[in-house]
């Protein structure tokens, strides 16, 4: 089994390495959080101050009156072979202080920084190591001080703020709370007992310190506190004699002053029976062997918990992806890899595994054929416009039996409307695949991580979308003029074989008349026949309604084809080809992460180390 030193020891390094990562607290439970440590609570002026620098054996802690200790002191103690003794602050991690009196002098000036130079408070601690060979490993928290009024220029609220800020630390389950009395107030008004007494009811976290037993009146003194009979706990009371003002006024080393403190126990006639148990070189001794206690106990829920983020981390690491190879073919094949999850994504969203596809579907199904119905046929055959073409198609001559150029004239201008629908829906189709483009790029989760790839993906991907737009143009636009080069004659014959079936029933009337010699063409006189007219806008619209419905039906054929099929098939093929011939310095500059992530992944990693170092460590000193 591990020695007290190495295991709290290695508690002290965790606890360091956890402060050094910023993992001490927050949401949920951390390391930090399940480690123990020592609060130490009191009043103002209770002695809390000289109790810590007894425990260290130096003087370290800025004093005055009031309020000296404005924000929390996480005190780390190292025990260490060599006599060197130094002191490290966590905001200044590569600067060694063997000057206690700049220490104490670094710990008012950080407490400025936050707080100003005034009474207020703050809540951020201020993280501080000791390493000596004349102090045992242990780690404490001291606290501000209780108070019961606010003084000129303190907040109204800083009675209750001071205990909230206590209470943030001492209600926590791996809390051991050093509660520190005056021997010479009563011990039923002690600010910290009855703090201790709320938190920890059964007393069992709590330890107990009276202070200043020299200063009691004559006559009097503490031992049924000290003994239990006064008020109780589950742990020890222990008497402490701090240095008197005028030995630190002297700077009566600290050495000296335990020898004293000893000194005044033994020869005490009331206390010199508890003497063994009395003084602050037994108080270090017996908080270092209650946290041993304690750390044992907690191993097995330690380990647990290292494991758990252990577990998530590696599942974060993986989720964010790990570190990026330096090779250039790996670097070339991470990109094909990721540029392949970006288009299983894409195709994903046009067959229908997930949403997106079916907009494509509904230009064709409802945008086309509304955009048909709404061509102006009806005014471009209106019988005056019909009359209009049909005159100037054949020129000075009249036409002899039919008017052929005028059909022709009017059918191809009518045609001509098509080209409208048929390029809107290669343009809403094209505007469909370059949300579709965007959204895969914003699904692929591989990406996420690469923003001058997801750049470079977007841009070939609309550079080759904007070419199978083009191609998709020129298609339907051929497939209109194609119904314009070549009319079907068949339709007109057989228009001609039933000329009754396209007359509305004013035109049935009048060609109930004695009939006209079949090769007359419907003149009267200078002007055509109104009912003649008639029949050539109505046969000409059956033709386009003809037309209409193979167009319907061929437009999204030829969209299809030269852009929905193109993108799934092509979409990232001169793509690949570019990539394939970049240089390394290129690629490396393609996998360029965001510096949130790439600064969020070194953290995880730190942290993952850390925890299976911490893991190992006390897998190696628990089983020595």
């Amino acid at each position: 089994m591990a020695t007290m030193t190495s295991l709290i020891g290695l508690i002290n390094k965790i606890q360091r390495a956890c402060t050094l990562l910023g993992d001490h607290g927050g949401q949920g439970m951390s390391l930090w959080e399940i480690l123990p440590s020592v609060a130490v609570v009191g009043g103002q002026s209770s002695g809390k101050s000289s109790v810590l620098e007894s425990v260290v054996g130096r003087d370290f802690l800025p004093r005055g009156s009031g309020i000296v200790t404005r924000r929390p002191l996480v005190l780390q103690l190292h025990k260490t072979e060599s006599g060197t003794e130094y002191a490290e602050f966590l905001h200044s991690p590569k600067k060694r202080f063997t000057d206690f009196v700049a220490v104490r002098k670094e710990i008012a000036d950080e407490t400025d920084r936050i707080t100003g130079k005034t009474k207020q408070i703050s809540n951020i601690p201020i993280h501080l190591s000791i390493y000596s060979p004349n102090v045992v490993n242990l780690t404490l928290i001291d606290l501000p001080g209780l108070t019961k009024v606010a003084v000129e220029g303190q907040s109204e609220t800083i009675v209750e703020d001071i205990e909230n800020m206590v209470r943030t630390y001492v209600e926590k389950p791996n809390c051991i709370i050093l509660a520190i009395s005056p021997a010479n107030q009563d011990i039923a008004t002690s600010d910290a007992i009855k703090l201790a007494r709320d938190v920890d009811p059964s007393g069992e976290r709590t330890f107990g310190v009276l202070t200043k037993l020299d200063l009691m009146d004559k006559g009097t003194n503490a031992v049924d506190v000290l003994e239990g009979r006064a008020y109780r706990l589950q742990q020890p009371w222990v008497g402490i004699v701090n240095r008197s003002q005028a030995d630190i006024n002297k700077n009566v080393d600290m050495i000296l002053a335990r020898r004293k403190e000893r000194e005044y126990f033994e020869t005490s006639p009331d206390y010199g029976h508890l003497a063994s148990r009395m003084g602050s070189e037994y108080l270090a001794k017996l908080l270092s062997e209650h946290l041993e206690l304690v750390i044992r106990q907690r191993i097995p829920s330690i380990i647990a918990l290292i494991n758990k983020t252990i577990d998530e981390l590696n599942a974060e690491l993986d989720r964010i992806g790990r570190p990026i190879a330096t090779d250039g073919g790996a670097q070339l094949y991470m990109i094909l890899e990721l540029c392949r999850a970006f288009d299983r994504v894409f195709k994903e969203h046009l067959d229908g595994g997930r949403p997106g596809g079916d907009r494509i579907f509904g230009v064709f199904d409802n945008q086309l054929p509304a955009a048909l119905k709404k061509l102006p046929f009806d005014r471009y055959l209106s019988l005056k416009n019909v009359q209009k073409v049909v005159t100037e198609a054949d020129g000075y001559q009249p036409h002899l039996i039919a008017p052929e150029q005028g059909y022709r004239r009017l059918i191809d201008g009518a045609i001509s409307y098509f080209k409208g629908p048929a390029e809107a829906s290669v343009d809403a189709v094209h505007y469909v695949l370059k949300e579709l483009v965007r959204k895969s790029i914003a699904e692929t989760q591989e990406l996420k991580r690469f923003p001058s790839l997801q750049t470079d993906i977007a841009t070939a991907a609309n550079e080759s979308l904007e070419k199978f737009r083009d191609e998709s143009r020129k298609t339907v636009l051929r497939l209109v003029e194609m119904e314009s080069s070549y009319l079907t004659a068949d339709f007109f014959r057989k228009l001609n074989a039933e000329p009754e079936k396209n007359l509305n029933p004013s035109d049935k009337k009048k060609n109930a008349e004695p009939a006209k010699n079949p090769n007359q063409s419907g003149h009267t006189g200078d002007r055509l026949n109104e009912s003649y007219l008639r029949r050539i806008g109505s046969n000409v619209n059956a033709y386009i309604a003809m037309v209409c419905d193979t167009l319907r039906n061929t437009i999204p054929k030829a969209v299809v084809y030269c852009q929905v099929k193109e993108a799934k098939r092509s979409l990232l093929t001169n793509f690949y080809a570019q990539v394939g011939s970049r240089e390394k310095e290129r690629l490396s500059a393609m996998l360029d992460e965001d510096p949130q992530l790439m600064e969020r992944r070194i953290q995880i990693a730190k942290r993952l180390e850390l925890y299976i170092s911490s893991r190992d460590d006390i897998d190696a000193v628990c089983w020595k």
